[in-house]
């Protein structure tokens, strides 16, 4: 009998971190389903395209070797390619973006909260960086070079920065087709309706005009 309980016991174990390794998005049950964006379903991640009509397109993106405008503050652009932009990935858990830098332009700090980011430098060189989680808060930090490859594990606040004098370019792929972002500075001062200065000051241990100030820029 205590013999049965201990294999009923791992059993369990076993099927629960085979449920946590699925959580975030499970394998496929058929071949494809191709996101429906016209469908009003609610639903966890895209209805199905009727199989009928799915056409090669569907499968294929263009233009990732265009290179994006980098004219703005951060000196950076992302190009993803995701379920919204190709709907083939739906369902199967993966998508990629291209990411352009001006000289010393910056990919600010951000979270992909259903996705981990393993990237890759197809030209230039870029500072990349991660923090761990609390109480640690760790900051993993190297510099890349072109053909080098970096990971961002899933939900941990990233960036990365063009430590040249030219262009820099790099392609991440992410284990999401819609790995979501949230980039810290937006979040925290160009919420909507926005975070209450006094509580952001309190946070920050900051006066409540610089909170203003921040708040002002986004």
């Amino acid at each position: 009998m205590a013999q049965k309980s201990c294999v009923l016991g791992s059993l369990v174990i076993a099927l629960s971190f085979a449920f946590v390794a699925f959580a975030f998005e499970p394998s496929p049950l058929q071949d494809f389903c191709v996101a429906d964006h016209t469908s009003s379903a609610t639903m966890n991640g895209h209805a199905c395209k009727n199989a009928a009509s799915v056409v090669a397109d569907d499968f294929s993106f263009s233009g990732l070797h265009l290179p994006g405008n980098t004219s703005n503050a951060a000196g950076s652009r992302v190009t993803p390619v995701t379920v919204s932009q190709l709907p083939g990935l739906n369902t199967l858990g993966i998508s990629l973006v291209r990411i352009d830098y001006a000289p010393w332009g910056i990919n600010p700090p951000h979270t992909h909260p259903r996705a981990t980011e393993i990237l890759t430098v197809i030209d230039g060189s870029l500072e990349v960086g991660f923090v761990t989680s609390n109480t640690d808060n760790k900051f993993i930090t190297k510099t890349l070079q072109k053909g080098d490859v970096f990971v961002f594990p899933v939900g941990l606040v990233h960036f990365q920065r063009n430590v040249g004098y030219k262009n820099a370019v790099a392609i991440a792929a992410l284990s999401s087709q819609n790995p979501g972002v949230i980039t810290i500075a937006n979040a925290v001062f160009g919420s909507n309706p926005p975070v209450s200065g006094d509580i952001l000051a309190k946070a920050f241990q900051v006066d409540k005009s610089v909170v203003d100030q921040l708040q002002a820029k986004f």
